[in-house]
């Protein structure tokens, strides 16, 4: 966001913004301008149709830290639309306080939770099963989360889901592709402000994944662009708008000495060193 340079109108409250006294939101070609004391508000739903009206699932995890590659899953929650299931995990291993912090898992907690084996044994089935249902799955970065169960899995040789017939909803990759970036941070709990989401329990794996859910949802039925079409066109939508997204990102950390990322590791990240910012943990 940045301060605007001529006289214009709050975009939500209609007051006249003097330049230089508000606030330009939103990527150019769909900019609005908004007085100081105004938040940027979503668009109102639409009449078309699209994928958003179909049943969907979601999926999230709480781990041991932000490396989708060696972290390990303490939680998870699937949200299947006939049911719902959420567990903790005993990974076996140390829990940082810093990520204790965040999401309140501590090793007292996991006392007789389900092994990593067993656990990851549910999810890696349960999406499987997805796959089979052509169900899509909503996951907020799935970068993060769907390269992490990846990892888990190969770490207790437990079988892949067929992740190349995987329909993923992925809002992060979503409201990049819609925004550009045009709104500051862009956190789940930011998102699901904006869309008017409720999430009273950020880091509650069960919170978080019935939020990114509801949140696709609202993405679909309020931007026609985003939302008419099938999950099989979202899906080519979301591999450009991540490709663009890295393109910007690789200008910059060329420019400051860093390592490329891969355009294509979405929504799985094949090497860790291909893991950039807008891939580590950010509900």
């Amino acid at each position: 966001m940045r301060t605007n340079d001529e006289n214009g109108t709050c975009d939500t409250c209609c007051t006249p913004v003097p330049a230089s006294t508000g606030r330009v939101v939103g990527h150019p070609g769909r900019e609005r301008v908004l007085c100081l004391a105004c938040r940027p508000v979503a668009p109102s739903r639409g009449t078309h149709h699209g994928w958003f009206e179909r049943p969907l699932a979601a999926l999230d995890f709480e781990a041991t830290g932000v490396d989708a590659h060696r972290d390990r899953v303490l939680s998870y929650a699937l949200v299947d639309p006939v049911h719902e299931r959420e567990s903790l995990v005993d990974a076996g291993v140390p829990i940082p306080d810093a990520s204790a912090e965040v999401h309140g898992i501590t090793a007292s907690a996991l006392v007789g939770a389900p092994s990593s084996r067993e656990a990851i044994t549910v999810v890696a089935d349960w999406v499987q099963s997805l796959v089979d249902r052509r169900i899509g799955l909503v996951v907020f970065n799935a970068a993060y989360d769907l390269t992490m169960l990846r990892a888990e899995a190969a770490r207790h040789g437990i079988r892949q889901p067929q992740w190349d017939r995987l329909l993923v909803v992925d809002p992060y990759v979503v409201d990049w592709g819609l925004e550009r970036g045009g709104l500051g941070q862009r956190r789940l709990v930011d998102v699901a402000a904006y869309y008017g989401v409720t999430l009273d329990h950020a880091h509650d794996a069960l919170a978080d994944a019935r939020a990114a859910r509801d949140v696709a949802v609202e993405m679909g039925a309020r931007h026609r662009e985003a939302g008419e079409c099938s999950l099989t066109d979202l899906m080519l939508r979301q591999h450009l708008w991540h490709a663009e997204r890295v393109d910007d990102w690789n200008v910059y950390a060329v420019a400051k000495g860093r390592a490329p990322i891969d355009r294509h590791s979405w929504p799985l990240v094949s090497e860790p060193s291909a893991l950039g910012p807008h891939q580590a943990r950010t509900a």
